[in-house]
């Protein structure tokens, strides 16, 4: 159509100028919804508080004051790792998995002491991991333990000197256990249940966790096996803390089928054998019969 000055005028539709409006909205809200999108992802992210130098006194339990979170970016059954521990050292809660290495659920990661022996060396640098139960790594800090020893009437901590040599028969020692007398490793605990009867409700549980290992195992997730099958023991399902000790035995692992780069240990397999014997479980004493003889 021509206007006055006889130049050609365009005249849009009113559906089409609406569709127009519709777009330029949509447009305006995704650059302003953008930013918040971004920033609620960034708070969902899992993180790892610990400070850089954390102080520990042997002798006595001390806080490590380590935070994950926010509670909605940590998945289910997910775990912390603490690597780098004096092998000596023993946690309030959680699992050893290797010397100077522990497992620590969620739920107990607040509430964390170490309670270290006089041999703990001057200091230690800690890895700190936060993992998911398939073992994938969600966060990853470092920070550095160090020893102090209460000495004086007052009481005060002083950092202890570093030592010239490594200390020796070191052991490995169970959540809530206390150094024992001699060098030797123990598996007491307060999550074993020698002597007491196991609920129904633990075994259901126990049970779970042990499937669950079964199905990470049968996957080549080895590792992860290994943390279900003995967070099942602890709780005192026999056949767990047998399988536990399968997959440290190196016939049993050949036996299995088990692919190369899973490493066998005669000492732990020897020792979740005769917790399975404790618990009752009567294939663990031929087993413990051949590791003997070799």
């Amino acid at each position: 159509m021509r206007g006055d000055t006889g130049q050609l005028v365009s005249r849009q539709s009113p559906s089409c100028v609406l569709m127009r409006r519709m777009a330029l909205g949509l447009v305006v809200a995704g650059s302003l919804l953008l930013p918040a999108l971004t920033s609620l992802a960034e708070a969902q992210q899992a993180t790892i508080n610990v400070a850089a130098r954390v102080t520990a006194e042997t002798g006595v339990r001390s806080p490590l004051a380590i935070r994950v979170g926010p509670p909605g970016a940590l998945p289910r059954n997910s775990y912390l790792r603490i690597r780098g521990l004096p092998t000596t050292a023993s946690l309030s809660d959680g699992y050893v998995i290797a010397p100077g290495s522990w497992a620590i659920p969620i739920a107990r990661v607040d509430s964390l002491s170490v309670l270290l022996d006089v041999n703990a060396p001057a200091q230690s640098d800690l890895i700190v991991t936060l993992l998911s139960v398939e073992g994938a790594v969600l966060a990853e800090v470092t920070s550095t333990l160090i020893v102090g020893t209460t000495t004086g009437s007052t009481g005060r901590s002083t950092q202890k000197e570093p030592e010239t040599k490594a200390p020796t028969n070191a052991t490995i020692l169970r959540a809530g256990t206390e150094p024992p007398n001699e060098p030797r490793a123990t598996i007491s605990g307060p999550g074993l249940r020698v002597g007491s009867p196991i609920t129904p409700e633990d075994r259901e549980r126990a049970q779970r966790l042990m499937q669950r290992g079964e199905e990470q195992f049968a996957q080549g997730n080895v590792a992860a096996a290994r943390l279900m099958y003995e967070r099942a023991a602890d709780i005192g399902l026999p056949e767990a803390a047998l399988a536990l000790g399968a997959s440290f035995d190196t016939e049993e692992l050949a036996r299995l089928s088990v692919r190369g780069g899973v490493q066998a240990d005669a000492k732990e397999a020897r020792r979740w054998y005769e917790r399975a014997l404790q618990l009752g479980a009567r294939d663990a004493e031929p087993r413990l019969r051949r590791l003997g003889a070799n």
